[in-house]
């Protein structure tokens, strides 16, 4: 018997956003399997001194720092190591074809990961995806564009990795519906004449899961999870009326499929980002690990309830844009970050994000077909426009 073993060749990583909760915890498996990863790019929107320790400690080929005026910080804090420092939200779309990478962990905040995503699918990447945004805003585009260059996009996110795992081997099975499960975040049970009245701080406290600010007010809106049902359609191919939203506050079943039979498949495990983040990069092969273990004991019981779509508009918002089609999606998300935003820096209430967005989705011209630009306009008037209208509700 011959004595040669096979080894798996590296994988290079390509990371737009590795500052975030997503991208640090994805350099934390790369820390972890140096022989099976490598990283070649970094980039981050702001977090110079972070950038600057991962560069020294992953040694890419590149490194990205979005805000210009934090280039030279960067460069000279290099300035002995062998790597090239670009600036700017432009240096995305370059360093996402960089000719090492192999896969391009999309871990950016926003709709600012739409262009380097497509530049990387036309570059014939693959793509681990936790930039919902992307899908949200062009689905139709970027989903033809990964078919025409043969392209897998393999979902970061919790509840679309569940439903990716969950149909591996069932290729050949029809999908009756999908389950994406949401924990409620810190607001679950509560009425509007409450929600009207908190502050950023108590929306900042989600009851599971670690993440950044953002999708942390996302979570506890439940905009999170109907951008989630949008990049469902478009990651599997669904009809809006395949897509359900169930919350399971305990958030240990992260999504289920249904198949036509009846039968479902759930993914379970205990909430670790790490887990989908590894399953991505390394797809289709599985990791030994030391995460930690799903114990039944310690949930004896699990609950399951009804979305409140009448309490959370935000959810409801959501599924009117994907059955409305065309760029509405763009509308919504475009909207959304600009009251997002504007919670966090307390210009605006909680449940008037809400109003602002639908504002939006009426008073922006709704596209059909849209294409890039079309895109790419919609996201600039949307932005303009909520903030019109927060600064009017200000004052």
């Amino acid at each position: 018997m011959s004595d040669i073993t096979i080894k798996q060749s590296v994988k290079n990583i390509i990371i737009l956003g590795s500052t975030g909760s997503i991208g640090t915890q994805a350099l934390e498996v790369i820390r972890d399997n140096p022989a099976i990863f490598e990283v070649s790019v970094l980039s981050a929107l702001k977090n110079a001194e972070l950038l600057i320790q991962q560069a020294k400690e992953f040694k890419p080929d590149v490194v990205v720092i979005c805000d210009e005026s934090k280039y030279l910080e960067v460069k000279n804090a290099l300035a002995s190591f062998d790597i090239k420092v670009l600036a700017g939200e432009e240096a995305l779309t370059e360093v996402a074809v960089h000719t090492k990478g192999d896969i391009v962990l999309t871990a950016l905040m926003g709709s600012v990961g739409l262009k380097p995503t497509i530049a990387a699918i036309k570059a014939g990447k693959n793509i681990a995806l936790a930039n919902k945004e992307t899908l949200v805003v062009a689905g139709e585009l970027v989903t033809q564009l990964a078919t025409e260059n043969n392209v897998k996009i393999l979902p970061v996110d919790s509840e679309h990795s569940a439903i990716f795992q969950c149909l591996v081997g069932e290729e050949k099975n029809e999908i009756e519906k999908i389950y994406l499960t949401a924990s409620g975040g810190p607001f679950l049970g509560k009425n509007k004449d409450f929600l009207s009245t908190v502050k950023k701080e108590q929306a900042l406290k989600h009851p599971n899961w670690v993440m950044g600010a953002k999708i942390t007010i996302d979570s506890a809106s439940m905009m999170n999870k109907g951008l989630e049902v949008i990049e469902a359609k478009w990651l599997f191919g669904l009809n809006v009326d395949q897509i359900d939203v169930i919350v399971h506050p305990q958030s240990i079943i992260h999504s289920l499929v249904q198949f036509t039979d009846g039968s479902m498949k759930a993914q379970m495990g205990v909430p670790d980002m790490k887990l989908p983040i590894q399953y991505a990069i390394n797809y289709p092969d599985r990791l030994k690990n030391n995460f930690k273990r799903f114990n039944f004991l310690d949930y004896p019981n699990f609950s399951f309830q009804k979305a409140d779509m009448k309490t959370f508009r935000n959810l409801e918002l959501a599924y009117n844009s994907l059955s409305k089609g065309g760029n509405m999606p763009c509308i919504l998300n475009a909207a959304n970050e600009i009251v997002v935003e504007a919670f966090l820096n307390d210009k605006i209430g909680f449940l008037e994000m809400s109003d602002v967005i639908e504002r939006c989705m009426e008073e922006i011209s709704f596209i059909q077909n849209p294409q890039l630009d079309d895109y790419l306009e919609t996201d600039k008037h949307s932005r303009i426009l909520a903030a019109e209208l927060v600064t009017k509700s200000i004052n």
